[in-house]
């Protein structure tokens, strides 16, 4: 029985070190003024890797990790973690359509994910996990309909991809932002994001910021 309950638990704890629900508190970062960038909302997975895979592209100025897609006012991470809210972790990428168009933030996005696993990335699974595009405005769902048709041929399984108008974003609780810049030994960041984010550099290394290639 003992020697059940120590398998039980040591698979527990592998799970939660290789999974995006962990908590390491951190100092907020330094709020800067965002108006005058354009937005694009997006959730694939857990947000550490999206943010961090949005935050290395040339001409995005902020990537900012938080929930969309519920209708719940100010959901907090255990209630989204715990399928409660109908939210999914999501990113908000604020950033300068003169250097980088939202077609491409598009490649970007689908770059770094498996589009075909439903409601999660890898090792993250779960509703607050499924892949979404919000789209803002007719032209920017055209353009992820379009996109999706292009790619749908390179999969052997049907696109997971929900399209959902943007309604709201709320920011996530400290902590969760910038993790991966501030926590790159972490785990799951070394497991997880990190492999991630190779994926989209090495398609399209021409998008990369010089001083966030991996």
């Amino acid at each position: 029985m003992k020697i059940k309950s120590f398998v039980l638990l040591f698979g527990c704890s592998i799970l939660t070190l290789l999974s995006c629900a962990q908590k390491n508190k951190q100092a907020p970062k330094a709020k800067v003024d965002l108006s005058k960038y354009s937005q694009a909302t997006f959730a694939s997975g857990c947000f550490w890797c999206v943010e961090a895979v949005f935050e290395s592209v040339k001409g995005v100025q902020e990537a900012v990790s938080g929930y969309s897609g519920g209708k719940e006012a100010n959901p907090t991470y255990e209630a989204v973690g715990a399928h409660r809210t109908g939210h999914a972790e999501t990113v908000q990428v604020y950033y300068d359509p003169k250097v980088v168009s939202y077609a491409t933030l598009l490649k970007v996005y689908f770059a770094s994910m498996d589009p075909t696993q439903v409601n999660g990335q890898g090792p993250d699974n779960g509703t607050s996990y499924r892949s979404i595009v919000f789209y803002r405005n007719a032209s920017e769902k055209q353009q992820a309909e379009n996109y999706m048709n292009e790619i749908r041929s390179n999969y052997k399984r049907p696109l997971s991809i929900e399209l959902k108008p943007f309604e709201k974003f709320w920011e996530a609780e400290a902590y969760h932002q910038d993790y991966v810049q501030i926590n790159p030994n972490e785990s799951y960041v070394r497991g997880e994001s990190i492999p991630r984010i190779k994926r989209f550099q090495k398609q399209y290394a021409d998008l990369v910021k010089p001083e966030r290639k991996l």
